[in-house]
C-alpha cells in the first residue's frame, strides 16, 4: 500500500502564514506527480498546487505569489509554504500524488491523504 501523511495545519490570523508538509510512504516505485487540492465546505475540491507529470509546476490562481510548492524527492516528502493568508484560503487540505506501487510499476494510482484544516480568521 501507499501512505499519504499531511501535518501543518492549524488556525492562524488573516495575514499570517502556515507550512504544509506531506509525506508518501509504502510499495512505491515511483511517483509521477504530486501537490495539494483543498475543499472548503459547500465546495468542490480544488487543486492548489501541483507538481505535474511533465515536470511543471501549477498553482490555482488565487494563490500565484502567496503559496509556494516544493519537494524533497529523496524523502518522497512536498511542502506548501502558505504566506498572506486570507480567510477565503480556509478548507480541508489534501496532499494528493500518482504513484505506480512496486510489484505494478505500469499502473499509475492516485492516492490521498486524509486531509489536514486549515483555519484562517481573525
Amino acid at each position: 500500500q501507499v501512505q499519504l501523511v499531511e501535518s501543518g495545519g492549524g488556525l492562524v490570523q488573516p495575514g499570517g502564514s502556515l507550512r504544509l508538509s506531506c509525506a508518501a510512504s509504502g510499495s512505491i516505485f515511483r511517483i509521477y506527480a504530486m501537490g495539494w487540492y483543498r475543499q472548503a465546505p459547500g465546495k468542490q475540491r480544488e487543486m492548489v498546487a501541483f507538481f505535474t507529470r511533465t515536470g511543471n509546476t501549477m498553482y490555482e490562481e488565487s494563490v500565484k505569489g502567496r503559496f509556494t510548492i516544493s519537494r524533497d524527492n529523496a524523502k518522497n516528502t512536498v511542502i506548501l509554504q502558505m504566506n498572506s493568508l486570507k480567510p477565503e484560503d480556509t478548507a480541508v487540505y489534501y496532499c494528493g500524488a500518482d504513484v505506480s506501487r512496486i510489484g505494478q510499476e505500469s499502473t499509475i494510482t492516485r492516492y490521498w491523504g486524509q486531509g489536514t484544516q486549515v483555519t484562517v480568521s481573525s
